[in-house]
């Protein structure tokens, strides 16, 4: 695995995946991640090559390789890079649960903008 920052690109105007970016960057190590909101117009011109619709649909992590993962994929990839969470990391890679938990990831990516007006305050998904 190279050494270096990997890129978190995320949905920055749904509350939700900015609670879980604030979440992973509270206990991430210093230089461990970037954190892109596909709404920038880094995306295109950092990262040319990914679809604008796609990042839409999920997010995607940017290895330091170049190799792009999305949706439930990037999970244990992140918690491999958080100290303490690399248990979680292992779990996540068993076959059966990646059965689960790509369906729980689309099922919820869907619905995301949903579940924030459940969760948080009107004003908070703005």
């Amino acid at each position: 695995m190279k050494k270096g920052p990997v890129v978190l690109i995320y949905d920055g105007e749904c509350s939700v995946c900015r609670k879980a970016v604030d979440w992973i960057r509270a206990r991430s190590a210093p230089g461990g991640f970037d954190f892109l909101s596909f709404h920038s117009g880094e995306l295109e011109r950092r990262f040319p090559l990914l679809d604008r619709e796609a990042c839409r649909k999920a997010a995607h992590l940017v290895l330091p390789d170049g190799t792009v993962l999305a949706g439930e994929r990037i999970a244990p990839e992140v918690f491999a890079r958080l100290p303490g969470y690399a248990w979680l990391a292992r779990l996540l890679r068993f076959p059966g649960v990646r059965i689960f938990s790509r369906a729980f990831y689309r099922r919820f990516a869907r619905r995301r903008h949903e579940i924030a007006s459940l969760l948080f305050s009107p004003h908070e998904d703005a």
